[in-house]
């Protein structure tokens, strides 16, 4: 391990590129010179892949699905959809990488967005297909 001094302007945008609370610096120059953080890398979005990507590549899940949660209490149905990079993108537009925080960005409330999201194709929750896909793994 080696240490480096940056400047203030640097530093300012490794946290730009960052995910907070989630990367260090070095994993964000990782990502930005080198496209590698033992996660894969989108060639398209220069972001790291969502945590919906192991449902897409055992086949539960594809880019473009949607996904759904209703407030029955409220009367509010919800839609997001499962981008290629397995992001959940919501109708204004924002995406995110886990499906809690998007969730809460819909619904203004802390929710669990695994446990809540309905894959609208399966009927199934995001919880079982995370599930399922984990008995895939080699």
């Amino acid at each position: 391990m080696r240490i480096i001094e940056v400047d203030e302007e640097v530093f300012s945008y490794l946290q730009s590129r960052s995910e907070p609370l989630v990367d260090t610096p070095n994993d964000v120059l990782r990502r930005e010179l080198l496209g590698k953080t033992g996660e894969a890398v989108s060639r398209a979005t220069g972001r790291r892949d969502g945590s919906l990507t192991p449902l897409i590549e055992a086949g539960l899940v594809s880019a473009g699905d949607t996904l759904q949660h209703h407030q029955s209490r409220l009367k509010r149905t919800h839609t997001a959809t499962v981008t290629a990079d397995g992001w959940i993108e919501i109708p204004d537009g924002r995406a995110f990488p886990q499906p809690s925080p998007a969730l809460k960005a819909q619904t203004g409330s802390s929710i669990n967005g695994w446990g809540q999201y309905t894959h609208v194709p399966s009927g199934r929750r995001l919880q079982e297909l995370r599930e399922e896909a984990a008995t895939h793994q080699p």
